[in-house]
């Protein structure tokens, strides 16, 4: 669709930027103040977990099998813990490790583990030169953080409707031995919502790393978290890596941060055999037992995968809400203008949203100005370096549904304030 703006005589053009300033500046007086720059769970969602507060008293069994809850010992988790993580995930509990409660300190530990002390008796990436990290984008900004904070090059690799952009992920990871990594977030990808498909997946399984101690870091944040009509389905990995004989390819990684409580959830990763032996040894170094409290809790509040299904389907009716109201607002402010584009996420925390070239910056900056904080333009991109400064990361989920249509309502003024001063300019 052509650009409404552009398409627009000067002075049609003129009074359109009069009339959205006139409204951008009756905001500005009102002094709101708007939070939407990151996909935290409201209150509303905290809330649903508050009954797993009432489950540890000072008569509750601290035992789990052979394990002891409330002393050192068992630093894979509790086994209840594990096979509550490995039936999350798909896989089995002999290769899971549940420790503490955030996946992304699991993550950064193994990728800094890869760095300093090597992977599967290779040399420590920090004797090796400039190694490399693929980062479909957009994409999860702390992800890029962790290894960008490691000197490693992150390398940009494009997403598209059904994953990031094979062709190159292959040719990248086959052809180029200083390539050690990629991060994924395979089902409702953080931004554009996207859940891989089965091609992908099988692609990935399929990989001939060129490099021995390259792997794929599976961060599968989302996979109980759906809320359409239908949920996506997600090929499992192990799965497609059984099917072409492959092994000793991924990590994956998962926990119940958006389920129960963020930092005070269950985090957890699996592998291969050997290459979770290699993680055990080196979280042994700094790890002498896992926090198993929170571990008893979850499992007695959550049961089973069922048990965590229920509970999701909580969640998804405090949620979908607040995505079909994203997708009214810009659908009724933005759809007819031809200025911008959105995904339509079946689950997950985000929508990625896209202006026209060298406006997120300035959308982003203008919504600051009018009380309404949105995620760093560029952040979605490595290094915060967006090529076309298109993309913003919309997050729905924190605001009540009021705040919310209030946010979106403003954030609409500012796409279309924002795209007509650009297409004004090209005038000048």
């Amino acid at each position: 669709m052509a650009n409404v703006y552009e398409d627009m005589t000067t002075e049609a053009l003129d009074a359109e930027i009069e009339h959205l300033q006139k409204q951008a500046d009756e905001i500005r007086a009102q002094n709101v103040s708007l939070d939407m720059a990151r996909g935290k769970p409201s209150a509303e969602q905290t809330a649903l977990a508050r009954p797993m507060l009432d489950l540890l008293t000072s008569e509750t069994k601290l035992e789990d099998g052979a394990a002891i809850v409330d002393n050192y010992g068992t630093p894979d988790g509790l086994p209840s813990a594990r096979a509550l993580a490995a039936q999350i995930l798909g896989v089995e509990p002999a290769n899971i490790v549940v420790s503490g409660s955030s996946s992304l300190n699991l993550m950064h530990d193994v990728v800094t583990h890869g760095f300093t002390n090597g992977v599967a008796g290779n040399k420590p990436w920090c004797q090796q030169g400039q190694v490399k990290w693929l980062c479909p984008a957009p994409g999860y900004d702390r992800h890029f953080t962790v290894t960008a904070h490691l000197g490693i090059k992150n390398i940009p690799v494009p997403m598209h409707e059904d994953g990031p952009d094979m062709d190159m992920v292959q040719r990248l990871v086959e052809s180029d031995p200083s390539v050690k990594g990629i991060w994924c977030v395979p089902k409702y990808a953080n931004p554009t919502g996207v859940t891989y498909s089965d091609e992908v997946v099988r692609r990935f399984a399929s990989l001939k790393p060129a490099a021995p101690d390259f792997r794929i870091y599976w961060d599968n944040a989302y996979c109980v978290h759906g809320f359409g009509e239908k949920d996506d389905a997600l090929l499992n990995v192990f799965d497609a890596l059984a099917d072409v004989g492959a092994t000793d390819l991924v990590y994956e990684f998962g926990s119940t941060a958006k389920v129960t409580f963020p930092s005070s959830g269950i985090a957890f990763v699996t592998a291969s055999a050997s290459d979770m032996a290699e993680v055990r040894k080196a979280f042994g170094v700094s790890r002498v037992s896992p926090e198993k409290f929170s571990q008893l809790a979850h499992v007695l509040f959550l049961k089973d995968l069922d048990g965590v299904k229920a509970h999701m389907a909580k969640h998804a009716a405090i949620v979908a809400p607040r995505f079909a109201l994203v997708e009214q607002k810009l659908t009724d402010g933005l759809a007819d203008l031809g200025i911008a584009k959105w995904t339509h996420p079946h689950g997950g925390y985000f929508v990625s949203f896209d202006g026209p070239e060298g406006s997120a910056r300035k959308i982003v900056a203008l919504m600051s100005e009018l009380g309404v904080k949105l995620t760093p333009a560029g952040a979605t991109w490595p290094y915060g370096d967006d090529p076309h400064d298109t993309n913003i990361r919309i997050a729905p989920t924190y605001p009540s549904l009021e705040e919310l249509g209030q946010a979106l309502d403003i954030f609409v003024i500012a796409v279309r304030l924002v795209s007509a001063r650009l297409a004004r300019a090209k005038r000048a």
